[in-house]
């Protein structure tokens, strides 16, 4: 059975423009998530968000996975805070299983996104949750908390995000993607 590691943002402290943190919105999309993975025959553990990055990352590396997919929300620099939009989606710059998996993400995100071209996929060798881990991993931005229309959007569409992610995360599982939700 194909296996991810489901690492919600711990970032208790980083707070969304219309209140809430990144850490609650984004442990949203991951419960919006489960019954997706669960109907697609896909397993899952998920970091506790008690637990430091560090941690987090043993954890993942301590279990066979076949991806790595952090969930985070984007903070603009404070010159730029309330003008960047978008989603931005990175996988470690020499990973081609991390590519592959990064660019079905934003393609699915594309698709529910209301401005497409902000949708992004980037290369880093910067991010410890890319650089550290064992699976091949994608960091998704879902979109930048510090923009109303932005933070807004991640509110009103946490069913379609998580449901957009679990199909690009079955799609590159290579495993049918069951759209109707099974309960817990």
């Amino acid at each position: 059975m194909p296996a991810i590691y489901l690492s919600p943002s711990l970032q208790e402290f980083s707070p969304f423009l219309i209140g809430g943190t990144e850490e609650f919105y984004m442990n949203l999309i991951a419960d919006a998530m489960v019954p997706y993975l669960r109907s697609s025959g896909i397993a899952f553990s998920r970091n506790d968000p008690g637990k430091s990055l560090t941690q987090v990352i043993w954890q993942s590396n301590t279990g066979n996975y076949d991806l790595h997919l952090a969930l985070h929300s984007n903070a603009s620099p404070e010159n730029m805070r309330g003008i960047l939009q978008g989603p931005d989606v990175y996988f470690y710059s020499t990973s081609e299983r991390g590519r592959s998996a990064a660019e079905i993400i934003a393609g699915n995100l594309k698709k529910i996104y209301p401005e497409q071209s902000l949708v992004a996929t980037i290369p880093t060798t910067i991010r410890a949750e890319l650089r550290r881990t064992s699976a091949p991993a994608v960091l998704v931005e879902i979109a930048y908390q510090d923009n109303y229309t932005d933070a807004m959007w991640v509110r009103d569409h946490i069913g379609d995000i998580g449901r957009s992610l679990s199909q690009s995360v079955a799609q590159f599982l290579d495993v049918p993607f069951i759209g109707s939700k099974r309960s817990p």
